[in-house]
């Protein structure tokens, strides 16, 4: 069964950093493009991040790029994202997402299979 679980979720402060997982079974995370996203109250689901399943550099989109660091852990199967210089409008809910077809999305459409999010909140 495919299940894709995400952690590190919480109150941070601006100017904060904080790490998100997302701990998947069912799958190697090697072998599926993991995406990162983010709903906001009343927003629509954002995609902001997304690393592909061969050794190329992670795509960000520019609200987050030079702040966010997505990595991946094959021995663990688990995808992170590191989370730095954190802004008030960062807060959301995040959602890591898994996508078997090759190619870097953004679309939420695009993805399979999706953990239960994480909520972070940056506020002083």
């Amino acid at each position: 069964q495919v299940q894709l679980v995400e952690s590190g979720g919480g109150l941070v402060q601006p100017g904060g950093s904080r790490r998100l997982s997302c701990a998947a079974s069912g799958f190697n995370v090697t072998d599926y493009y993991i995406g990162w996203f983010r709903q906001a109250p009343g927003k629509e689901r954002e995609g902001i991040s997304c690393i592909s399943s061969t050794r190329s550099s992670p795509f960000y989109v520019d609200s987050v790029k030079g702040r966010f660091t997505t990595s991946r852990d094959s021995t663990k199967n688990i995808v992170y994202l590191q989370m730095n210089s954190l802004k008030p409008e960062d807060t959301a809910v995040y959602y890591c997402a898994g996508r078997r077809i090759t190619g870097y999305s953004t679309r939420p459409a695009d993805y399979d299979y999706w953990g239960q999010g994480t909520q972070v909140t940056v506020s002083s």
